[in-house]
């Protein structure tokens, strides 16, 4: 258990920074993201609104509960990353910049399988502490 809380901790981080810090050029629209961009064809009236995107996925990966959230949270960050792979694939760029996203999608993976582990440990605890305190109202009332 102690494993997959680090694991998950370290995924989830470097997720963090890997998306957060790549969405604030996109939300500036920094002229070296409006030139990738136009080098893989799209218009730079998008980069604000996949920055922010990002950056709310990851605020949502954060909190607490909300579990629907924090799924579709994870589905926007792998569509991003599936949508930049493809982009550079579909462009011509060179393939070595395919290992980058090979790593990118395998620390999303982590974090998600974590989060899944993690929050089925949680539900099994709950189960478990309303059973004993069940138990313990039927002693008590014999």
């Amino acid at each position: 258990m102690k494993k997959t809380v680090v694991f998950y901790y370290v995924c989830t981080v470097l997720l963090s920074l890997v998306m957060g810090v790549g969405s604030i050029p996109n939300i500036m629209s920094a002229p070296e993201a409006v030139v990738l961009f136009e080098h893989l064809g799209y218009p730079a009236y998008l980069l604000p609104f996949l920055g922010v995107a990002k950056l709310l996925g990851v605020i949502a990966i954060w909190i607490p509960g909300f579990p629907r959230i924090k799924e579709w949270a994870y589905a926007g960050l792998a569509f991003d990353m599936a949508g930049a792979m493809y982009s550079i694939i579909a462009v011509g760029d060179p393939a070595s910049g395919y290992l980058t996203f090979i790593i990118f999608f395998a620390i999303l993976a982590g974090s998600y399988i974590c989060h899944h582990r993690l929050a089925a440990f949680k539900s099994q605890a709950k189960k478990h502490s309303e059973g004993n305190r069940m138990n313990a109202e039927s002693i008590q009332s014999v």
